[in-house]
């Protein structure tokens, strides 16, 4: 089963630029998890004939958001974080509105693992949601993930807006401190393979200049000036199944590209 994953930055802006199909065609994912769909199922015209389709969009229009497009339809879906988890970590709405009604999270369970698909909060460039992030969703989701695994193994994967060591952004001096590189963040990162989870890309490659964002400016995309801010974590029950993890920082159409896994079925 492969297994993609891609903060589109817009599903409509993808399409409008042709770059939908295209994808799909050269990627041939079983599931395909988005981020950032920033439209609701009536908004976008995706025709994946044999997919099924779970949408969760953000209440705000035309932000966040997030899709998963499956050819085995799911044993059973939930969207967002539990009501619990929210008021365990006090999940409420900060001056940007409420994290857990921004469309953020799908759970799909299959046969024999979960799949969850995420959009981390942006700690912002002032990092005036670190805090939000840092101390009530990291927590928040990781005791979601928690949960699951106590069940049967899980991968989860997105746009988690950190990269986690050096070797994950081409300047990593410079940004220490920085949205997306501060200790908060990394740490909470790392909180994840603590609790027995699996960077999979780094089970098959290692070192730096593998990246799946890059700015909009100064060429960085042509230059490969980039991090690695999408990622699949696997399980460490799950993590002798994956065959393959690759980056397709080729495909065209976000500022941020594809991500996949190959996993042998059980």
């Amino acid at each position: 089963m492969r297994i993609a994953s891609w903060n589109v930055n817009g599903i409509r802006a993808v399409q409008r630029k042709g770059l939908w199909d295209p994808f799909v065609a050269e990627v041939a994912p079983d599931v395909i998890c988005l981020q950032e769909i920033k439209a609701d199922q009536s908004q976008a015209d995706v025709d994946l004939e044999g997919y099924h389709e779970i949408w969760h969009s953000a209440e705000k229009k035309g932000y966040s958001g997030t899709a998963i497009f499956s050819k085995i339809e799911p044993l059973r879906t939930t969207t967002g974080l539990s009501a619990r988890l929210a008021k365990k970590h006090g999940l409420a709405e900060d001056s940007f509105g409420d994290p857990n009604a921004e469309g953020r999270v799908i759970t799909a369970e299959f046969e024999d693992f979960y799949l969850v698909t995420v959009y981390t909060p942006n700690a912002k460039s002032d990092l005036s949601r670190l805090a939000l992030r840092h101390e009530r969703w990291d927590p928040a989701f990781l005791d979601h993930l928690r949960a699951l695994k106590k069940k049967k193994p899980v991968a989860v994967c997105g746009d988690l807006n950190v990269a986690h060591t050096e070797d994950d952004l081409a300047h990593p001096k410079p940004n220490v401190g920085k949205a997306g590189f501060t200790n908060e963040e990394r740490a909470g990162i790392q909180a994840f393979l603590d609790a027995g989870f699996v960077d999979s890309f780094r089970m098959f490659t290692q070192g730096n200049g593998h990246y799946t964002w890059w700015s909009n400016f100064s060429k960085a995309r042509e230059r490969n000036v980039g991090w690695r801010i999408d990622y699949f974590l696997v399980s460490d029950d799950l993590a002798p199944r994956i065959e393959a993890a690759a980056i397709h920082a080729h495909i065209m159409g976000s500022d941020h590209c594809p991500v996949t896994i190959d996993v042998r079925t059980a």
